[in-house]
């Protein structure tokens, strides 16, 4: 029964009403290889598109049958169907695109907006505040929430299944495809990878007090830009004794350059009553490796549980963010991915920073009171 439970979670409900039209603002790998992709597997109805060339808007709605190309987000708000607003633009023009979106005429219920929301906490919370003016929902794709061994882990804490927490660590060891933009940036993996694991840890084990962070730079990115973070590694201290700390290594070594490759994710989770493991299978985009979980129990006499699933990350789970959102305004309540929450994870991004420019143990509620 209980296996059955850990499998069954990993499904997120979808929305009884599927003709919701949603108007989408960008045409990168996100939103033509991942979500959309996911959106017309479970039979979403994306209605407009535009980018920053209509060119590559008219290629991506070519591919996805989406009828209306337009030339600005004003157009996409303005379509008499869009409803809800997809942005996937990277995070220095993210803010921009809200902002428009809010300012002009639109029958917008709500927007989601990759992560991360914006550069910073500072801006973050710009956004949140505007958006909750405007009277429209804002939430976050941090779709890492909807992977189906972080999922089926949240369900197994949640269900006391493993006891009370002690101690959650992820190991990344990858290599990811760095975008053209990221050069201008100035910052790496915090903002771009941590965060994904940042915001896993609060899904699994709530609001940490404070964090200690130490990073370096990936040789192999440090040839084509500057940057401080390409390594990251970082301690979590929760209340009640309960610690978590993820190595996020995007060097793996000279992998590249011609040694032998060690490469993917590996988490683990470890309560009073129980041991969850897991590997997340995105590495190894664009081949399908399913993310997996072990698990085992007091009670197990030693065994080891292995529910397995057919669906990937990438981009199988990017139907979560979307289905909760909408499935949030349908119920009437706010998104589990909704905005005002991540606040509490671009803080902890923002703490990682200052902790590892100023080598010493940060609380993201110094983040939050700096920018009060």
């Amino acid at each position: 029964m209980l296996l059955q439970q850990v499998s069954d979670s990993v499904i997120p409900p979808l929305p009884n009403d599927r003709t919701t039209g949603i108007g989408c603002v960008g045409a990168g790998f996100i939103m033509a290889d991942c979500q959309l992709v996911a959106y017309r597997q479970h039979g979403l109805n994306p209605v407009a598109i535009t980018s920053r060339t209509r060119a590559a808007a008219s290629a991506v709605a070519m591919r996805h049958n989406i009828a209306a190309v337009v030339d600005s987000i004003e157009q996409v708000v303005a379509h008499p169907e869009v409803e809800i607003l997809d942005v996937a633009v990277p995070p220095d023009c993210q803010a921009e695109v809200i902002r428009r979106a809010v300012r002009a005429p639109h029958r917008l219920r709500a927007i989601l907006a990759q992560k991360p929301l914006g550069i910073n906490y500072r801006e973050a919370l710009e956004l949140v505040k505007l958006c909750e003016d405007a009277g429209i929902v804002l939430a976050v794709n941090q779709n890492m929430r909807f992977d189906q061994s972080v999922r089926a882990c949240q369900h197994l804490i949640e269900s006391h299944t493993l006891g009370s927490p002690v101690l959650a660590t992820i190991d990344m060891r990858a290599i990811p495809h760095w975008m053209p933009w990221q050069e201008r940036q100035g910052w790496v993996t915090l903002r771009i990878m941590s965060i994904h694991h940042l915001d896993t840890f609060r899904y699994w084990l709530g609001e940490p007090e404070r964090v200690f962070a130490s990073v370096a730079p990936d040789p192999r990115t440090s040839q084509k830009f500057r940057h401080d973070d390409g390594i990251a590694l970082y301690i979590l201290e929760f209340p009640g004794g309960v610690r978590a700390s993820a190595w996020d290594d995007v060097w793996s070594g000279p992998a590249r350059e011609g040694s032998a490759s060690d490469i993917g994710i590996r988490w683990r989770v470890e309560g009073t009553q129980g041991l969850a493991r897991g590997t997340i299978g995105w590495p190894a985009y664009p081949l399908r490796a399913p993310s997996t979980l072990d698990y085992s129990t007091v009670r197990d006499g030693g065994t080891w549980h292995s529910p397995r699933w057919d669906s990937v990350w990438f981009p199988d789970a990017f139907i979560g963010p979307m289905a909760e959102l909408l499935c949030a305004l349908e119920q009437n309540r706010a998104p589990t991915i909704g905005a005002r929450d991540n606040l509490n994870t671009m803080a902890l991004v923002d703490a990682c920073y200052l902790s590892a420019a100023e080598h010493r143990a940060v609380s993201p509620q110094e983040i939050v009171a700096s920018a009060a």
